[in-house]
């Protein structure tokens, strides 16, 4: 079946950092013709790359804490996450990688494995989330960094792999592209040693 939509009207409600859209839209049935026109908003931002810092020779991970806003109703609203950054236009995700890498860790990329694509929340958002993992020395990654004029405040942490595995799901490490890449790590962490260490 080839599904077809149609955009009949959109309007733009909120122009910031996020950006909010009202698109009036009807979209082809299942089950033969098309829909009423439906009312749906949408959040609209750059897509984003989101990288695990894997240190092969120290078996341990680089994590940043910072406070969100989205955690503000938990338990602990510091959360431990994968450095990350929205992608500029003209830009390679590889650049945003490293620049993003060295300004939340002090640590320098050696070596980048693309994990997957996803969109985060695809029924009210098109951002998506370039999912990575980057090799580098862990005994570099220390301190507090982030950029002042945007408001971080960004805390390095480094943990073993075991260490790591116990913060899964108990509230620090809470948010899905550190949870997916994690899970990715735990499952591939044998070939990247291979892959990585030979190449060192």
């Amino acid at each position: 079946m080839n599904k077809q939509f149609e955009i009949i009207d959109s309007n733009l409600l909120l122009d910031d950092f996020l950006k909010i859209r009202e698109y009036r839209i009807k979209h082809d049935l299942y089950e033969g013709g098309q829909s009423p026109e439906l009312r749906r908003l949408r959040l609209e931002k750059e897509h984003a790359v989101s990288i695990l810092l894997y240190d092969p020779n120290q078996s341990s991970v680089v994590m940043v804490e910072q406070f969100r806003i989205g955690a503000k109703e938990s338990d602990n609203s510091w959360l431990l996450e994968n450095p990350a950054g929205y992608v500029e236009p003209g830009e390679t995700i590889e650049t945003v990688a490293s620049r993003e890498v060295k300004e939340e860790t002090n640590c320098e990329v050696s070596h980048l494995q693309l994990i997957c694509e996803f969109f985060v929340s695809p029924g009210i958002s098109n951002e998506k989330i370039i999912l990575m993992c980057g090799q580098v020395d862990s005994t570099t990654a220390e301190g507090v960094h982030g950029l002042e004029h945007e408001g971080e405040d960004i805390r390095v942490e480094v943990l073993t792999l075991d260490q790591a595995k116990k913060e899964l799901y108990n509230g620090r490490i809470n948010s899905t592209s550190t949870i997916m890449a994690m899970q990715w790590l735990l499952l591939n962490k044998q070939h990247l040693d291979n892959q990585w260490l030979s190449q060192s």
